[in-house]
């Protein structure tokens, strides 16, 4: 059987988003919405991080949660982690 990496990043992410906390989820599902509209809206502060070359971004649930995600062309994001913002800073993509 034929796993692709699609389906492990989705995995992670969705592992990761069922342990945040009630009230972050919530928060979570609006600016998702927000994102899916307009990803560069400014209420979600998105950015591209540092190294830049390494296409990975980030979007605001809150002051403290992130959305780490990649931009596979212009109409689809791959939503890669989420997490609390000194967490996801820390990874390595």
């Amino acid at each position: 059987m034929f796993v692709s990496i699609f389906d492990i990043v989705k995995s992670h992410f969705e592992n990761r988003y069922h342990k945040l906390p009630p009230a972050v989820k919530k928060k979570a599902e609006k600016q998702v919405e927000v994102f899916r509209t307009n990803p560069t809206h400014p209420s979600l502060h998105t950015e591209k991080l540092e190294p830049k070359g390494k296409q990975v971004w980030s979007f605001r649930i809150d002051r403290s949660y992130r959305v780490i995600f990649r931009f596979i062309d212009g109409q689809t994001a791959l939503f890669l982690t989420v997490g609390a913002h000194d967490w996801v800073y820390k990874l390595n993509f």
